[in-house]
């Protein structure tokens, strides 16, 4: 994978300043982990943890494309108890504390209505667009109105939460990419759970398994038929 000296120096800085300001606090970070896996097991430690990505979408920000975020969370034992994603270049902060609604800044949101398959907007992998246009063809009925992908999973979280994107599906589960977003979703009215289990993501050790990521809690369960091979 990417990495850059804004990946490293970022963390750098995170972790050491998050720690401050939480004495007795510790920090599982996207790039610390690379250098030390044991790490992960600070999610069974009863002492807080910061899970970081310090810049998701390290590629875009590497190719000059305007679509990266830092993804900061605070789990205690599992649990996730606040999120913060940064937009560092419209210097816009999203966040959410467990039970509080989601912010843009210092703004409410408000919950999305739910929406007609036909008019979302979905994030997939190439294999998974292929097999929906395999099956419903590139235009028609029966399918969403289109398909991108991001390559920023927080982004992708945003934007969900803020109902311009609908759905997302995922299979390659880092809790730095996805501790924040899911909070900041379920916070917004949103749903993201397993296929197999349809139980809630919760923060832990790197794991593959289908995650779909609905903006409403109403419209998951057509887009987990949808997306059901």
């Amino acid at each position: 994978e990417i990495v850059t000296e804004a990946d490293i120096q970022s963390e750098r800085r995170l972790a050491r300043d998050l720690t401050a300001l939480l004495p007795g606090s510790s920090v599982i970070g996207e790039e610390a982990y690379e250098v030390d896996p044991e790490i992960i097991s600070r999610f069974e430690d009863a002492a807080p943890v910061w899970v970081l990505d310090p810049l998701d979408g390290t590629r875009n920000f590497s190719e000059g494309r305007a679509c990266f975020c830092v993804i900061v969370a605070l789990v205690v034992q599992q649990v996730t108890q606040a999120g913060w994603i940064y937009d560092p270049l419209k210097n816009v902060m999203y966040s959410a504390r467990r039970g509080e609604g989601v912010r843009r800044d210092s703004e409410p949101l408000r919950a999305q209505p739910p929406k007609n398959l036909r008019d979302m907007v979905g994030s997939v992998g190439k294999s998974r667009r292929d097999k929906i246009d395999a099956r419903y063809g590139a235009v028609g009925t029966g399918r969403p109105a289109d398909l991108v992908r991001y390559r920023c999973i927080g982004m992708e979280y945003v934007d969900m939460v803020l109902g311009t994107l609908d759905f997302a599906e995922y299979g390659n589960l880092k809790p730095w990419d996805h501790t924040a977003g899911v909070l900041l979703l379920k916070e917004a009215g949103g749903h993201a759970a397993f296929v197999a289990s349809k139980q809630e993501y919760v923060p832990g050790p790197i794991e593959c398994a289908q995650l779909i990521a609905s903006r409403t809690a109403q419209n998951w369960p057509e887009v987990e038929r949808l997306l059901s091979d």
